[in-house]
């Protein structure tokens, strides 16, 4: 059988992208999303969350582009700006921090700052499915070892695969060559990184679909991929909202997307044969209901 676990990321980052995912979940398309704590919408994501028990709401953490948690100058120096709180720029810079020469003790800060973000949501009370990252950093062992240990002490044991398979790379036409060649290069580390999790003892899909057609996502895009979807456990990766005076004043080169692909969605009513499931399944027994 073949089901599927339609995620929205950035959940607070303005609240246009909030009421776009009350509005896809509303209208049966979309079955999970990912809660980022620090960001300008949060506190209205945490009560939609909480108003929605249908809806599965993983913690999205943010390691990059965003704002930390933690005391920055105190427990995550070498993390985020002592001053500002802010996480590096890009994932570039990112990842020369991570892997630098200047790197000691930085694992043990990203396990703290993901601890606090995951138990942030806890403590208000959101119930989490899973754990993703901000631009999918936790694919790299030094962040993944880490992540994966903040969310076990809080009790999860789901998360998300951030590799796309070579079929779903294929079915999304029109997807930037520059992103097709990086989620290519990058699925080298999945077999390492499917050793890791199973390691820690953690669950996960079989793939995740539309990583390349991240900003680029439209209505023709979702059908060519359900249409070949094939058996198992996938999540299809979307960033849905509305481009408001409130996505402009947020970094981000998903602006015009955003409307697209929420308007996207609706094709995936098409496919009533594909059973919309969130990340509860992957942690249900067998003979479990898994329809939303």
């Amino acid at each position: 059988m073949t089901h599927l676990i339609v995620n929205a990321d950035d959940f607070g980052l303005t609240a246009g992208v909030n009421r776009a995912i009350a509005e896809l979940h509303a209208d049966r398309v979309l079955t999970s999303t990912t809660l980022m704590a620090r960001a300008a919408a949060t506190e209205e994501a945490i009560e939609i969350a909480r108003a929605s028990p249908s809806l599965g709401v993983g913690c999205h953490v943010v390691l990059v582009d965003g704002t930390s948690v933690l005391p920055s100058s105190r427990d995550i120096p070498h993390l985020a700006h002592p001053r500002t709180g802010q996480f590096s720029v890009g994932v570039g810079r990112f990842l020369a921090d991570l892997y630098g020469r200047q790197s000691s003790g930085i694992e043990r800060q990203i396990e703290a700052e993901a601890k606090a973000q995951i138990e942030f949501l806890l403590d208000q009370g959101v119930c989490l499915t899973h754990i993703d990252t901000h631009k999918h950093t936790h694919m790299f062992p030094r962040v993944l070892r880490p992540v994966l240990r903040a969310a076990r002490a809080a009790g999860i044991r789901t998360v998300r695969n951030p590799f796309e398979p070579a079929w779903a790379v294929r079915a999304t036409a029109s997807a930037k060559w520059a992103r097709i060649a990086e989620v290519s290069v990058l699925r080298w580390m999945e077999p390492l990184w499917r050793k890791v999790i199973a390691a820690e003892g953690f669950t996960t899909t079989d793939g995740t679909i539309a990583v390349v057609g991240t900003g680029v996502l439209n209505a023709d895009m979702v059908r060519s991929l359900l249409q070949q979807l094939p058996s198992g456990t996938w999540e299809l990766v979307t960033h849905p909202g509305y481009n408001d005076a409130d996505l402009a004043r947020v970094r981000t080169r998903l602006r015009e997307s955003r409307e697209v692909e929420r308007e996207a969605l609706s094709a995936i009513k098409e496919f009533p044969e594909i059973d919309l499931v969130s990340f509860r399944h992957l942690s249900m027994p067998a003979s479990s209901p898994t329809s939303i």
